[in-house]
């Protein structure tokens, strides 16, 4: 495991360096590095099917985040897209394919429907991560294109059905129906749909409680596991599983800390599957049929663009979205792999084509990062037709609020009523069940994590404001959170003397002291009712702060709370004169 695990990252490191500096994204230089390392070229690293295995998990986990990002009032929003737009985009691809397979290759009509059908799925592993990185999934374009992904993964189950119709292996014929399919697909998502209420929530809010972290990363892949288990024990897509675990929790409080802790998992495992992807591509096969394999995957491109861009056409999308989505869903998928051995199974194809078509599939892949170079200066709108975002209301906010206790409670309700959209963590649960009785949507998270910031919207954020109790920053953490936000102003809650001094050269807009001004407040009350006139009481305040500026000064220089310490006012000063 170490041998094979220090080569597939080796590779994996210089080949996407390579190729993300050249512009041509990740996922090409995963495709590659596995293709060079396997056991096609050089044969440094072998068993590609049991790492694909494993590596499918990476995409259980991306619809599991996906679906953190679509909470079930947005999907049912959605339903229109994903019934219509992707039904007619799986039925019409699927048939266009496979008529052109009959018509040009000798398979025969079930065959070409078991190899049709799978390439009218796209791949999702490698769509999502395009779209995110391209700042473009909550978009409206983003929302009808995952609409399309997410009818495909439903999808899979209706298509091993045909398939299993069409077998011509006898031990098929005993398998379950396709209506008793649907039915055990229905009633596992109703299933998870309970459990993800009544068991997950509260599993949750007890890890919180607690103050866990690290626990929390055991119990999100617990659910995400859970969930897929529970429909891989029933022949369903696990990655259907894991997306429905991710909507039941997308509204939750913890839905930012679970978004945090599950994205390294994803991102290392999502580029181990594009690895074994790699290391399975049949070079042989395509020495063999060299024109064929590349005369299918042009086919197969051609085909699903001109449908899909007819589609969202239909749909009433601008001809340059319309290209754009169908370019971007114009390869074969993962799940072809899938269906192709299910057909190879029942008998309708032969392992040499099994090995072709999904040569086919990973030839299309690799072509879409350069499809979307190549077309980026037409699909490219005019100046001032930008698409604006979409998105649940306090995504993407112009402030993102590091604390909710009494200080950010404050300062939140101050720039709501000002009309800034916030966004809110915390990591006291008890604190956020009672802000959510009064209406405020708090999530849970440790906000001094640049992860979970990222996931916050930090990166869209105009400021940034930790309202923390207690002395809990350092400049180490402050100036790596300008670094990573350079354009988000930071402000500070400071506890006292000791954390201003400490957060002398950090990088922040305002330090404010938490109970200075209140104290000045009472101060100026009390000097108020003891008969002092409003002038003598704004000298008795300047006389204060610019003492106390002048003692922090020389304690910041210093680098020591205990300097000028004969600066602080000990004795009763004469009207008008100055501290010593």
């Amino acid at each position: 495991m170490l041998h094979d695990g220090f080569l597939l990252l080796g590779f994996a490191l210089v080949f996407v360096l390579v190729f993300r500096r050249l512009g041509l994204g990740a996922t090409l230089g995963y495709l590659l590095a596995g293709a060079v390392v396997g056991p096609q070229a050089l044969g440094l690293v072998g068993q590609a099917e049991q790492k694909l295995g494993f590596a499918e998990l990476g995409i259980t986990l991306l619809l599991f985040l996906v679906g953190l990002e679509l909470d079930p009032s947005r999907l049912w929003r959605m339903k229109k897209d994903i019934v219509g737009l992707g039904g007619l985009q799986v039925i019409l691809c699927g048939l266009a394919i496979s008529g052109v397979i009959f018509a040009f290759t000798d398979f025969s009509a079930p065959a070409a429907f078991a190899l049709g059908l799978p390439l009218a799925l796209s791949s999702t592993a490698q769509v999502l991560p395009m779209l995110q990185s391209a700042g473009r999934l909550r978009t409206r374009f983003g929302e009808r294109t995952f609409s399309i992904l997410l009818f495909q993964d439903l999808s899979i189950i209706p298509l091993i059905t045909i398939i299993t119709a069409l077998s011509r292996n006898p031990a098929d014929a005993g398998g379950p129906p396709g209506w008793l399919l649907g039915l055990e697909t229905i009633g596992a998502i109703v299933g998870l749909v309970l459990a993800g209420r009544f068991a997950i929530r509260p599993l949750f809010r007890l890890i919180g409680n607690l103050g866990e972290r690290e626990m929390f990363v055991v119990a999100a892949l617990f659910t995400v596991m859970a969930s897929a288990a529970v429909m891989e024990a029933l022949g369903l897509s696990t990655a259907l599983g894991a997306f429905i675990a991710g909507v039941m929790l997308a509204d939750s409080p913890y839905r930012h800390e679970l978004e945090a802790d599950v994205e390294p998992f994803r991102s290392i495992l999502l580029g181990l599957f594009f690895l074994a992807v790699g290391m399975m591509l049949d070079l042989g096969a395509i020495a063999r049929n060299p024109v064929f394999v590349v005369s299918m995957a042009l086919a197969l491109i051609a085909v699903k663009a001109v449908v899909i861009f007819g589609l969202a056409r239909l749909f009433g999308m601008g001809w340059r979205p319309a290209l754009a989505m169908g370019l971007l869903l114009s390869q074969g998928g993962e799940f072809g792999f899938v269906l192709f051995a299910q057909a190879q199974n029942a008998l309708l194809i032969a392992p040499e084509a099994a090995s072709i078509f999904g040569a086919v599939v990973t030839l299309s892949m690799a072509t879409t990062p350069f499809l979307m170079m190549a077309t980026a200066r037409i699909r490219e709108a005019p100046a001032g037709a930008a698409e604006v975002r979409e998105g649940p209301t306090g995504e993407r906010a112009g402030a993102l609020i590091v604390g909710y206790g009494r200080f950010g409670q404050t300062v939140g309700q101050m720039m709501l009523a000002s009309g800034i959209d916030v966004t809110l963590i915390d990591t006291d649960v008890e604190m956020i069940d009672v802000a959510g009785q009064f209406g405020a949507k708090v999530y849970f998270g440790d906000g001094t994590r640049i992860d979970m910031l990222r996931q916050a919207g930090a990166a869209e954020a105009e400021v940034i404001l930790f309202c923390l109790d207690g002395d809990q920053l350092s400049p180490d953490l402050i100036e790596a959170v300008h670094e990573t936000f350079p354009d988000a102003a930071i402000f500070v809650r400071a506890f006292d003397r000791r954390a201003m001094v400490k957060l002398r050269d950090a990088p922040t807009t305002l330090v404010v002291r938490e109970v200075m001004e209140s104290a000045v407040l009472m101060s100026r009350s009390a000097l108020d009712t003891l008969g002092l006139s409003q002038e003598a009481i704004n000298k008795a305040e300047d006389r204060y702060r610019n003492n106390d500026r002048e003692r922090l000064e020389v304690q910041i220089a210093a680098g020591d709370v205990r300097a000028a310490r004969d600066r602080i006012i000990t004795d009763r000063l004469a009207p008008g004169s100055a501290p010593a």
